[in-house]
Formats: structure tokens, sequence, C-alpha cells
């Protein structure tokens, strides 16, 4: 059977890091208050000439060069955002002509924070389908321009970054010992709208809008949701947290990942954390984090990897891998 195998990744972040302390000059907080709250001591924030596409793009190189790679060989991007440069085109075909590739196809993926997972996903349905060989996949945000620096209960969550994977078609026997995606779940609710979103749109306010979140709200979903989807996904499989070599999450806030890995007895030396480093970059923090984790050594070829993200909406979902 064809398996989605990962080929090569990359990350980017912008020049500017934006420490705990900066952000009690612009709001009622400390860095004491966010670390103990969040987990966070840091993020990357954009300057005034760096874009989703320009952070999108460098994430897209890095990813290429890592897999000795040219655009030539890829027949497909898709780009996870909810901050692209503009209502439209897609951002994903703005960085296809920054990379310099005509040929192909390339569209834009919005499932907020969730987007990452949701278009690997999708990525592995045109791999198995025979429509795509390799496909580019990215996560690309920049959230800080989505917030209100008046409100200190976001704008000290978020930050600005990308990631970037390159999936390959590759051989398998259907068994779990294979490399690649072996399996995927996703979810959405849309009546929790209310508890994460952006009070604005073309369609509505004709307005970028702020980024608005009812977080006490979101921390009771949160849990239950991403056990729902990692349960599955082991239902599926027929492994379990002891196989798991590393849990990759969604980088929101590290007592959601702490409390989740707890609830699926995955042990804690087994859980990639670089909230700390990035804050939370929505689409981009699972590529990031997976990015970080390759580049310092833990992640290995043939490691069990699993994905999960939760996102505004609500969505959620789960990727189980093999490296």
């Amino acid at each position: 059977m064809i398996r989605s195998v990962v080929k090569g990744i990359g990350a980017a972040t912008p020049e500017r890091v934006v420490k705990n302390a900066e952000l009690e000059g612009v709001v009622e907080t400390s860095d004491e208050w966010i670390v103990q709250r969040t987990g966070i001591r840091q993020r990357y924030i954009v300057g005034e000439h760096e874009t989703t596409v320009s952070l999108g793009t460098k994430a897209a190189q890095a990813a290429l060069e890592n897999a000795g790679l040219t655009v030539a060989d890829i027949d497909l991007i898709i780009l996870a955002t909810s901050t692209p440069n503009h209502t439209f085109p897609a951002s994903a075909v703005e960085i296809q002509n920054a990379l310099g590739m005509k040929h192909g196809f390339a569209f834009d993926m919005q499932a907020v924070c969730s987007g990452f997972v949701y278009a690997v996903t999708t990525a592995d349905m045109y791999i198995k389908s025979g429509m795509a060989k390799r496909v580019l996949v990215i996560g690309s945000e920049t959230f800080s321009r989505l917030l209100d620096w008046k409100d200190r209960t976001t704008c000290v969550l978020f930050g600005d970054g990308a990631g970037a994977i390159i999936l390959e078609a590759g051989e398998g026997n259907g068994l779990t010992s294979d490399r690649g995606v072996l399996t995927a779940n996703l979810r959405s609710d849309g009546s929790h709208k209310e508890k994460l979103f952006v009070d604005g749109g073309p369609s509505t306010t004709g307005t970028v809008g702020h980024l608005r979140m009812e977080g006490r709200e979101v921390f009771k979903h949160a849990v239950g949701m991403i056990t729902d989807v990692i349960e599955a996904s082991f239902a599926t499989t027929g492994l379990s947290a002891d196989d798991i070599d590393w849990f990759v999450p969604h980088q929101a806030n590290k007592r959601i990942i702490d409390a989740s890995a707890k609830k699926l007895n995955i042990a804690d030396h087994k859980v990639v954390i670089t909230v700390d480093q990035h804050g939370n970059t929505s689409a981009a923090s699972v590529p990031l984090a997976l990015a970080t984790a390759v580049k310092d050594g833990r992640i290995k070829k043939g490691d069990l990897i699993l994905l999960e993200a939760m996102g505004g909406g609500f969505t959620w979902g789960a990727v189980l891998l093999r490296w």
C-alpha cells in the first residue's frame, strides 16, 4: 500500500524575540504570571517586512534543502494558516510563486490551530489517491497581527512562525511498522465558535478584527477533545501510549499539554514542548515543535510520532506516523 513518508522538514521564525518582561510594559502582567499559567517565556514577533508568506517560504526552502529536493519535485503545496497575506489569492500560491514553482497546484487550509494536522491528513489523501507524489505541507502564521495588545488575556499567548514538511509516496505493507502516516482522525464542532474566534471578516465587518477567547472554556474542552481523537488513533492501529516514542502536541499552553499527556498515560520524557520558546503559533506550532525535536536529534528515523492539535471552531485532530 501507499504510505505518505516524511522526506524533509524545515522551520522559520521572525528576527525579533519578545520575552515576557517586555510585555510588562505593554499590559498589566508579569513574567511570573505568564510562566505559571502558560509555560511561555518568550515568542517571536514579525517585523514590518515579515509576513505569513515570507516565513512560509523560508520554512519551505529549509524543508526542500533538508530533503535534498527542489521545487521541480513538488506536485502540491498545502498551506495551513489563519493569517493569510491577502483575502485572496491564497497565500499558498504566493509561496508557490516565491519558490519559482510554475507547475502543480497550491491552496490554503483554514482550521486555525488544527490546520497543520488537517493539512497533513489532506496531503496523505492526495498521495494515496495518486494525484500527487510529493506534497509540501506548511504551517505559517502571523497571529501578532490579529491581537488586541490591550487584552492581557490573549496578547501574551501568541507568537509568529512557520514550519514545513515534505510528504512523499512510499511503499508500505499495511503494518504499523511502516514508515509514514499510519492513521489520522479529525473532528469539528461549530457550536463552540464564540469561545475562540476573531471578531472581524470580509463578509461581516469588512475588517480583519481581533482574536477573542474564553480561556477557561477552551481549557475545559481541550483535554477531552484531544483525548478523543488520540484514543481513536490507537483503536484504529492497535497501538497504545506505551508504543509512542514522541508526543508532539499543539503548543498552546503547557498546562493543557501536561494534563493531556497525563490522561493518556504518555510519559513526560516523551513529550516535545516548545511553547516556552515560541508561544502559541497556531498552525505553525506542531511543525515548529517537530523541527526542533528533529534538529536536536530526539526524533530519529523509525520513531513513532503522535501529532495532535485543537483550534477555534472548535476543530481538533490527531495524526499517528512513523518517522
